[in-house]
């Protein structure tokens, strides 16, 4: 726990906001391993989401009567407004209300949450216990958010209501996710094991009858189109990106960006078959042993192994300064079978260390390290692992800076620099790995394309035949610019489909972040140091891009 700054007025309205919010958000609190509230859900039900943006309003109008100090509580003052604003925003649009998807919605969280809750005494099973007896009311809640959504004009998307249907009846089915979370409880006393399975039948039942309903009430009244249309887009991409763009300006970048990887690609395969194409090279390193892992428990140890490497390896070079008690991360297989692969950060006190997850879908159980070398970086060091690590040991933020921030563009954009920045450090070298680091990076130019071309009715590329997009035309053009195991394929489309703007703010997030080491190393010069902008910058915490630039560059306007 780092030594705290002597809170000025705005630190101290931040961590009341903070406080605040998570005793409106149990989910919140086991995400940051806190003892709050943990046999409760969040209210999902719009009386719940407007009861976060009344806090918000309060919380607003008593940061216009504040003056900051210095220039921490600048940034903070800056990031609260920008932040707590756009959250009103949206609640005012009742764009908070929808949230069914397949990758991100509240039912993932109600899902999601006892990943991170502790499973070792009987305590902690009790608590487990309790808080699975809680989930039919917190989906009725749910429930009700989507059924207001659909009275405001906002129906879902049919695709996202049947993914959502599906991924409910995997999780409560036989073998499912509850049922090996039953399994990890063990042997208990007879009266923890009676309340764990009389809660394990309650979350069950309560998710099966999810996708029923789902079915019955929320499919007849889906929409047909997936598209939601430029305005919701752009409220949407505020939300990831913490900064404004131009959508068309966005596409064509895109599309280039696109073509760009594709040209890197193609030079890059020859170097493993001379004279052949991108997909004789991915299909040579495929076959080749040496970049393939037979078992989930191979797949894991294989993560773990690189990630430890990757700590050891930047320290030692100093490119980055990293405490002690972060050079620990945790690599596991998760028990679901979505396709995601995904970080947790550490608790407060670090005793909950930060960890990488991979959901292996069902069936696959090869596994090919020339693709995934680099998602490794991403996920863990210097990717998402370093970055919340770093924001929680800063002692210059306060809690709500600290914890209570995430915004993808500033997050993912990160992870994605440190993907390129393994490279430039030589942890690539490999041609197999280097096509694998360019194939991440065609995904993400893809993305962008497919996303913004989805959502804001722009024209397809005529390699998959032009006019408006479908969803076989972004199947197609996905799959002829990334290399990827079918089911991963299948997630990663859909997925685009129904969280318009998140996609995009990692490719967008990234080129803030290598815009923003030029302008530092254009000001430094020859005493332009890395390990200095990696540190300072991450210090600051998660916020938004427009914000990050100007706190970065405030930060080195001395020089």
């Amino acid at each position: 726990m780092p030594d705290s700054r002597t809170l000025t007025a705005v630190d101290m309205l931040a961590e009341r906001h903070f406080a605040a919010t998570l005793e409106l958000s149990p989910v919140q609190a086991t995400d940051l391993g806190l003892a709050l509230n943990q046999d409760c859900y969040d209210d999902f039900s719009p009386d719940g989401r407007a009861e976060f943006a009344d806090l918000a309003r309060r919380t607003l109008a008593e940061a216009a009567d504040l003056t900051p100090q210095d220039e921490v509580d600048r940034v903070t003052l800056t990031v609260l407004n920008e932040r707590l604003g756009l959250q009103l925003e949206i609640h005012e649009a009742d764009a908070d209300l929808l949230s069914v998807n397949g990758i991100a919605s509240d039912l993932h969280s109600i899902r999601e949450v006892y990943d991170l809750m502790p499973q070792s005494s009987d305590d902690d099973w009790a608590m487990i216990a309790r808080r699975l007896q809680a989930v039919p009311e917190a989906i009725d809640g749910w429930f009700s958010s989507q059924q207001a959504a659909i009275a405001a004009g906002l129906p879902p998307a049919r695709r996202q209501a049947q993914l959502l249907a599906k991924q409910c009846r995997s999780w409560a089915g036989a073998g499912g996710y509850f049922d090996v979370l039953g399994d990890a409880a063990g042997a208990r006393p007879a009266s923890l094991a009676a309340d764990l399975s009389a809660g394990l039948a309650a979350a069950k039942g309560a998710f099966l009858t999810a996708a029923d309903r789902i079915a019955a009430e929320l499919a007849p009244r889906a929409s047909e189109v997936d598209a939601v249309g430029r305005e919701r887009y752009l409220l949407a991409s505020r939300g990831f990106l913490g900064t404004s763009i131009d959508i068309d300006q966005s596409y064509a970048w895109g599309l280039d960006e696109v073509a760009r990887v594709q040209a890197e690609m193609a030079a890059t395969a020859r170097q493993i078959v001379p004279g052949g194409t991108i997909r004789q090279a991915q299909d040579a390193l495929d076959a080749d042993p040496a970049y393939r892992l037979k078992g989930t428990e191979a797949l894991r140890d294989w993560m773990q192994h690189r990630a430890d490497d990757a700590i050891a390896g930047l320290v030692a070079g100093e490119h980055f300064v990293i405490p002690e008690p972060l050079r620990r991360i945790e690599c596991r297989i998760a028990d679901t079978h979505d396709g995601g692969i995904y970080y947790t950060p550490p608790s407060e006190d670090f005793t909950r260390p930060g960890r990488m997850w991979w959901s292996v879908p069902l069936g696959e159980d090869e596994f090919t390290t020339w693709r995934e070398l680099t998602t490794v970086y991403h996920e863990g060091v210097p990717g998402h692992h370093l970055q919340h690590a770093l924001a929680l040991a800063s002692p210059e933020l306060n809690q709500w800076r600290r914890h209570g921030l995430w915004v993808s563009g500033h997050g993912e954009g990160w992870a994605l620099y440190a993907e390129r920045l393994m490279a430039e450090l030589g942890f690539l070298d490999d041609p197999g790995m280097q096509l694998g680091l360019l194939d991440s990076q065609s995904l993400r130019a893809a993305r962008v394309v497919i996303d913004l071309g989805v959502h804001c009715g722009l024209p397809a590329p005529e390699s998959v035949g032009g006019g408006d997009w479908t969803f076989d035309k972004a199947w197609r053009y996905f799959n002829a610019h990334v290399s990827m195991p079918l089911a991963n394929a299948r997630f990663e489309v859909q997925r685009y489909h129904g969280w318009p703007g998140q996609a995009p703010s990692y490719r967008i997030g990234e080129q803030c972040w290598l815009d923003l080491r030029e302008q530092v190393r254009a000001r430094r010069g020859e005493t332009f140091d890395l390990a200095e902008f990696h540190s300072v910058a991450l210090a600051l915490g998660t916020m938004g891009l427009d914000a990050l630039r100007d706190a970065v560059l405030a930060a080195f306007a001395d020089a």
